[in-house]
């Protein structure tokens, strides 16, 4: 079976494509990039609850050690930020995750995490690849050092989070791990500083209780009918591997991940007064810019993805990064999506605000920043020219869609260097049409924003139109 990574690293389905003979082979193509690039590297290992995760972090951390690597082994399930955190703190070269995030629970994977505490980039991923079965499988325990890989990171959300200002604004936090690696740990931060709080789903499960470990509405609806039965102020909800973030406002409905970073951008602009740039994916609402942009912040718009967030994370001085399925970072801390630490900041933006209940907050902010109107479907598409599809777009240039003339095409390339997104700008503020095609599914996916709900739709199906 061929091995081929993705983004940041490798998923694949459970038995047939990872397994113990497959995740041996990309611990040693690891092993040997860690080898080729550092003369004495040092890597961490965590896992999530998914099935076999703790048996293969094992396995890759035999390997490490059997190349007289030394390995920090996680002790216990945990969130991929704890991960990558330690991963920075140490001043490590590397770190690895075993985890398939949010994808359905017959998946496994393995994340690659870089000495900045990001994912790896594009260039070094595919390092790693053609490493694959150049060298024998060597393995032993001498080098591997089990330990509890949370304590820097409980250090860092200390000096982050307000929690006495928390504390004194008696609010009432509900929380949905979903299953996954974030487990009770949001709670018991809070309970430790007496923060009322309290999770479901707290228990790693292989299965997810049944649901997609996606932080999006459709999985939500446990987290909705508690929030509606109690009186709680905000409900949050982690994914998988605890690296994104869901959020629910207090009587059951659920706050787009768009609404989410405009108040997060807010609080981190105006509240924390961060200083630095913007970085957000092309698919997240552009109100960023005419409502936060100035002489001072700029906001840069990436491909979709968060490894494209980080690269400009690691470059250039950013405040926060942002991207539309959830997945939230911050300068100030690291180079990487942290579900726990968004959380965290959404219950100390409530506490500021002076309300004790998220939905009125958010009425109050929907004065001020106006509606959003963004939409998003995705097509199948068979035929064999869909890797085409969007350079010849992009030569031919659309002049006009619908009413409206296009006044700036973007393009973004993937790591084959062909067009795989294009982003269509209108004239006025808050008008696009972007374009992606999958160069491994069947897929297309479309996004808009317009200023109307007629817009966005009259954007959509002339996307729609063009792979008809």
């Amino acid at each position: 079976m061929k091995i081929i990574f993705g983004t940041d690293g490798w998923r694949g389905l459970l038995e047939s494509e990872i397994n113990e003979e497959t995740v041996a082979l990309v611990a040693q193509a690891f092993t040997d990039y860690n080898l080729q690039n550092y003369s004495q590297p040092a890597i961490a290992i965590g896992f999530d609850g998914r099935r076999n995760s703790e048996k293969f972090a094992k396995i890759f951390a035999e390997t490490l050690s059997g190349n007289n690597i030394k390995v920090f082994l996680s002790d216990r399930i945990i969130p991929t930020p704890v991960l990558s955190f330690f991963v920075k703190h140490n001043k490590l070269n590397s770190g690895v995750m075993i985890t398939a995030s949010h994808n359905p629970p017959e998946y496994n994977g393995v994340k690659f995490k870089a000495d900045y505490g990001g994912p790896f980039l594009t260039e070094e991923t595919l390092n790693v690849e053609k490493l694959l079965t150049n060298s024998l499988i060597r393995k032993n325990k001498t080098n591997i050092e089990q330990t509890n890989l949370l304590l820097p990171y409980v250090e860092q959300i200390e000096k982050l989070i307000d929690f006495e200002f928390i504390r004194t604004s008696r609010l009432k936090i509900l929380i949905d791990s979903m299953g996954g690696s974030g487990v009770d740990f949001l709670e018991r931060i809070l309970l430790a500083h007496n923060i009322p709080a309290q999770t479901i789903f707290s228990q790693p499960d292989e299965n997810f209780y049944g649901r997609l470990a996606e932080p999006i509405e459709k999985n939500l609806k446990p987290v909705s009918d508690k929030l509606k039965e109690g009186d709680y102020s905000i409900g949050l909800a982690t994914d998988g591997d605890a690296d994104r973030c869901g959020v629910m406002l207090d009587n059951g409905e659920w706050l787009s991940a768009q609404e989410t970073i405009l108040l997060l951008t807010d609080f981190i602009v105006n509240i924390k007064k961060s200083k630095g740039h913007i970085v957000k994916t092309a698919s997240v609402t552009d109100k960023l810019k005419t409502l936060f942009e100035s002489n001072q912040r700029k906001i840069y718009d990436v491909q979709v993805g968060f490894k494209y967030i980080t690269e400009v994370m690691i470059g250039k001085n950013i405040a926060f990064g942002c991207e539309e399925s959830g997945g939230f970072g911050y300068g100030f801390h690291m180079p990487e999506r942290d579900g726990i630490l968004s959380s965290l900041f959404m219950i100390e933006m409530l506490a500021h605000s002076g309300y004790d209940k998220l939905s009125d907050y958010v009425n109050h902010k929907r004065k001020e920043f106006g509606n959003i109107f963004y939409d998003r479907i995705d097509l199948k598409y068979n035929k064999p020219d869909r890797n085409e599809l969007l350079p010849e777009l992009y030569r031919k240039f659309i002049d006009r869609i619908g009413n409206f003339r296009v006044v700036h095409a973007k393009a973004f390339f993937s790591s084959r260097n062909i067009i795989n997104g294009l982003k269509l700008f209108m004239e006025g503020d808050n008008r696009w049409l972007l374009l992606r095609t999958s160069e491994t599914e069947p897929i297309v996916r479309i996004y808009a924003e317009g200023q109307s709900v007629v817009e966005v739709k009259q954007f959509l199906e002339f996307g729609r139109k063009l792979f008809s």
